[in-house]
């Protein structure tokens, strides 16, 4: 093998082929450095420790995907679980940020135990397709129904729930934030989410949305996280909440990390013959550590990103792609002074961007067949109308297992989802 030459899963690539794809790959991705703490800060918890903490857990999760399953997968706190944290367990149900952590803390745990002993295939199993489809893109309207909220372009009404906004310098940019992430995007440009956060905060200047401190300075050393770190509340761990709140939250996890790896992966050509992914317990169990670990600094479910597909479109077929992101996510934690100088409504198009990529699954639905698309619809729909991931979900399945019940297709509903929907039951009448 010649020098820079290497060897990936389909054939040879080079160190540069490599690095290029990792730094594509970042800039691809580097968006969660603004979003999540933005996103995470309004369920109260520090700005400035959850980017440090975003930055930290990406390195340390993408670093085991690098050295473990040697995949050009890089990894982070995953969008739509920063979601589930913030609006719907502490905001909506009333849990503390801490209490959240716990859950998040737990999910990482268990997801270890069952990457270890194998039982992930018989989870993925007992979830129909059609509600796996349904429940990423319904958590992809959530995220852009969050977006629009959060910027102001629609906001509440008495007579009708929800309306537009008013025109407002934060509303406007946010607007702009939208179109010119979809311009981007359109043009392929790699880093388009990236380069529309950095283009409208520069916008957002003049317009007095962005607010620079008289003493700012863009590098700084790493922000501490300590008023994350290891703040568990383990209080309410055997509540039926929290179990069905950990369950959501490995559920989410499990689908959201398998779908990404089986697409990513078959994007790259990395499958073998048999559609198998390479080092596949290898990359789940990074994927949990880096949960774990996560959890531990401050932050929510970390999971594979789609966007390594950038990476690999760039060539990417080693574990030095990831490796390379693993490098400038470590970089970016003496830059925190300009991620935070972000404000939310430049943040707003990578959202809703997020958001369109994620309905792409709803084509997968049988929607000719009202027992598949009924239940898919349900789950969409009412995590947005009532501002809950958990209770589209647990809607959504309980709408499925009662007209398969219903239909004469009892048989083909696994035995977890009967006990799920008695769980799910229990938690609705008890409120």
């Amino acid at each position: 093998m010649k020098l820079g030459k290497l060897v990936g899963y389909n054939g040879q690539t080079s160190v540069r082929t490599e690095l290029v794809a990792g730094l594509t790959t970042f800039l691809t991705m580097s968006y969660i450095l603004a979003v999540n703490p933005d996103i995470l800060s309004q369920a109260g918890m520090s700005k400035e420790a959850v980017f440090t903490a975003t930055a930290l857990s990406a390195a340390v999760g993408t670093l085991l995907m690098s050295v473990l399953a040697k995949l050009p997968i890089a990894l982070a706190p995953a969008m739509g679980v920063n979601a589930f944290f913030a609006f719907t367990l502490v905001q909506g149900m009333g849990l503390s940020w801490q209490t959240a952590l716990a859950a998040v803390f737990i999910e990482g745990i268990v997801f270890i135990l069952i990457t270890l002993f194998n039982v992930r295939e018989a989870i993925v199993k007992s979830i129909p397709l059609s509600l796996r489809f349904a429940i990423s893109a319904g958590i992809g309207m959530f995220i852009s129904f969050i977006g629009l909220k959060n910027a102001g372009i629609i906001m509440p009404s008495e007579a009708t729930y929800v309306m537009l906004g008013n025109f407002t310098p934060i509303s406007i940019l946010a607007v702009i934030s939208i179109l010119l992430s979809g311009i981007l995007m359109k043009y392929r440009i790699k880093g388009a989410l990236f380069y529309s956060i950095a283009i409208c905060t520069i916008i957002g200047i003049p317009m007095g949305v962005t607010q620079i401190p008289d003493s700012f300075t863009p590098i700084s050393m790493p922000h501490s996280l300590e008023p994350t770190f290891m703040q568990f509340d383990f209080s309410q761990l055997w509540s039926l909440d929290m179990i069905v709140v950990v369950f959501v939250l490995i559920f989410m996890d499990l689908f959201d990390t398998l779908g990404t790896l089986i697409g990513v992966t078959a994007k790259g050509g990395l499958m073998d013959k048999d559609g198998n992914i390479p080092n596949m317990k290898q990359a789940l169990l990074a994927d949990a550590v880096a949960t774990t670990f996560g959890a531990m600094c401050g932050t929510s479910t970390v999971g594979a990103f789609v966007e390594s597909a950038s990476g690999i479109s760039e060539g990417g077929r080693t574990g030095l792609t990831s490796f390379t992101v693993v490098i400038l996510f470590l970089l970016s934690l003496f830059l925190a002074p300009l991620f935070l100088l972000i404000p939310s409504a430049a943040t707003t198009g990578a959202l809703f961007i997020v958001g369109v990529l994620m309905i792409g699954n709803i084509p997968k639905i049988d929607l000719n067949d009202i027992s598949e698309a009924l239940p898919a619809f349900v789950t969409m729909l009412m995590m947005v109308l009532t501002y809950s991931i958990a209770d589209g979900i647990i809607l959504g399945m309980l709408s499925y297992v009662v007209i398969r019940v219903f239909t004469g297709h009892h048989k083909e509903i696994s035995l977890t989802m009967y006990i799920l929907s008695i769980l799910f039951i229990l938690k609705l009448a008890i409120g």
